[in-house]
C-alpha cells in the first residue's frame, strides 16, 4: 500500500521556496467549508493565508495556516475543513 502521509513544514526558508519556484505555481482560494476531497496527483502547496484542517479517511485531523508547505500524497482520501478564508500556491505532480 502507498503511503499516504501528509508531510508538511512550517515557515520553510524563502531560498527552499524559491528553489521550489514557489511564487510561479498557480493560486486556489477558498471560502469557510466543509467538504470531502481526493487527492488523484499528488500535491505540493504552500498557504499564503487562512486556516484549515484536513482529516485523512481513518485517520487523525492535522491542522495548517499561513507559512505551511505542505504534500499530500496522490491516493489520499480526506475531508477539508477551512475555517478561515484559504490562498494558497500549489504544485500537481
Amino acid at each position: 500500500m502507498d503511503d499516504l502521509t501528509i508531510l508538511h513544514e512550517h515557515k520553510p526558508s524563502p531560498a527552499k521556496l524559491e528553489v521550489l519556484g514557489v511564487e510561479d505555481w498557480p493560486i486556489w482560494t477558498k471560502e469557510v467549508s466543509t467538504f470531502p476531497w481526493h487527492y488523484e496527483r499528488e500535491e505540493t502547496c504552500y498557504v499564503l493565508r487562512g486556516r484549515f484542517t484536513v482529516t485523512p479517511e481513518g485517520g487523525a485531523p492535522q491542522t495548517f495556516g499561513r507559512g505551511d508547505l505542505i504534500r499530500f500524497p496522490a491516493g489520499l482520501r480526506c475531508t477539508w475543513e477551512v475555517h478561515e478564508p484559504l490562498e494558497k500556491h500549489y504544485r500537481l505532480d
